[in-house]
């Protein structure tokens, strides 16, 4: 599994839910451990974006762990939320500060929108949800979607070379890289 899947899919973990009696199957700091690890395969240290994006995973197992503990639960579902938010557009401008200098502007400027889309809806919904902004469903749907699209698109580009996917070269058909 490529870094960049692991990220993808712990994502998915991390943000979905399949519940059985009020339980999420869905365990998030499983879903932000695998973050993590993807994380730790793309950076070149600390410093670097995939290194800031695996401090705000790693702070994120802590908040989801506080949560399933049912540790603050509402100070640790406020953090859970912002800290999500803010950890997916880290992951976003990680990806996209890499791919870009390897040609992929399209998908580069598509990760852009999808992350301001994810963390702006995220933000009405939050804000919806304290009832101090009459969206509601609409904020909530539209989140959804965005963060799926953005998902799909972490997959998408799991398989290019400058984020440890497929480095096989190319091979033309004849047997022989080209």
């Amino acid at each position: 599994m490529s870094p960049i899947t692991k990220v993808a899919t712990g994502l998915v973990l991390a943000f979905g839910a399949l519940r059985i009696n009020g339980f999420d199957l869905l365990i998030d700091p499983v879903g932000w451990w695998l973050c993590v690890a993807g994380l730790s395969s793309l950076r070149r240290s600390p410093a670097d974006a995939f290194g800031v994006a695996r401090g705000f995973a790693i702070a994120m197992i802590c908040v989801s762990t506080l949560g399933l503990l049912g540790a603050l639960q509402g100070v640790s579902a406020l953090a859970g939320t912002l800290g999500g938010l803010v950890t997916v557009w880290l992951i976003a401008d990680a990806v996209i500060r890499r791919i870009r200098p390897e040609g992929e502007d399209f998908l580069a400027t598509l990760l852009d929108v999808l992350r301001w889309a994810v963390a702006g809806l995220g933000a009405l919904g939050l804000v919806a949800g304290y009832g101090l902004v009459p969206m509601g469903i609409v904020v909530v749907v539209a989140w959804f979607v965005a963060l799926v699209a953005l998902i799909a698109v972490l997959y998408r580009v799991a398989g290019l070379p400058c984020l440890g996917g497929d480095q096989r070269p190319f091979n033309d058909g004849r047997g022989a890289p080209a």
